[in-house]
């Protein structure tokens, strides 16, 4: 009886695993090389933990909008032509402190080259917060304010949609979702996402 009891104890715990891994606050990095999330994702996770997309194989991005921490009313989808890389974060995450000077320099080294950066604000319970953070690193880019986490939601299951804070979601110009990182980025690992989207034709 003991015997029957140990191994669902531990599927038990492989699952809560599972599930706190999935909701954690800060991502972690290398997925290891393998086709995406189950079902007919499409999508291939680099040893580096960033997700691609076939352009042929590309899903349409969800609705993304609302207003932004500066109180103007912004839609993603009026950036289609464009490369749109949207970073998921919050004021109180650590990982998105870090990665927030890389985004702030790559967003201005890519401007004239058809690539709009828009932040999306999540689970900060006051906007002074999240403007505050905006000050402190210099971001010039607008971010959409999510304090409930909804536009996470509208990514629908099984194709590049955000599972952490800090994630960077990048859509290409036909507005489609091209590429994913559950991790906290660098410029060089930026670029190494943006490059090949902004290269297409």
């Amino acid at each position: 009886m003991s015997s029957g009891r140990a191994p669902r104890r531990r599927f038990t715990l492989l699952a809560a695993t599972a599930v706190a891994g999935a909701l954690t606050l800060s991502a972690c990095s290398g997925d290891g090389s393998k086709a995406g999330g189950g079902g007919n994702t499409n999508f291939v996770t680099g040893s580096g933990g960033i997700s691609t997309v076939a352009k042929a194989d590309r899903t349409d991005a969800p609705k993304l909008d609302g207003t932004t921490l500066d109180g103007k009313a912004l839609d993603v989808t009026d950036y289609k032509g464009k490369v749109v890389v949207l970073n998921f974060w919050g004021s109180w995450c650590g990982p998105c402190r870090a990665e927030a000077k890389h985004f702030q320099k790559v967003s201005q080294e890519t401007a004239d080259q058809g690539v709009q950066f828009v932040g999306v604000n999540t689970r900060d319970p006051r906007k002074t917060l999240a403007t505050n953070f905006e000050e402190d690193f210099g971001v010039t880019y607008p971010s959409l304010y999510d304090p409930t986490g909804k536009l996470l939601l509208r990514f629908p299951k099984g194709t590049l949609n955000p599972k952490a804070i800090p994630s960077t979601v990048v859509v290409d110009r036909d507005g489609k979702l091209a590429a994913r990182s559950l991790a906290a980025l660098d410029a060089t690992t930026l670029r190494e996402m943006i490059d090949p989207l902004i290269a297409e034709k």
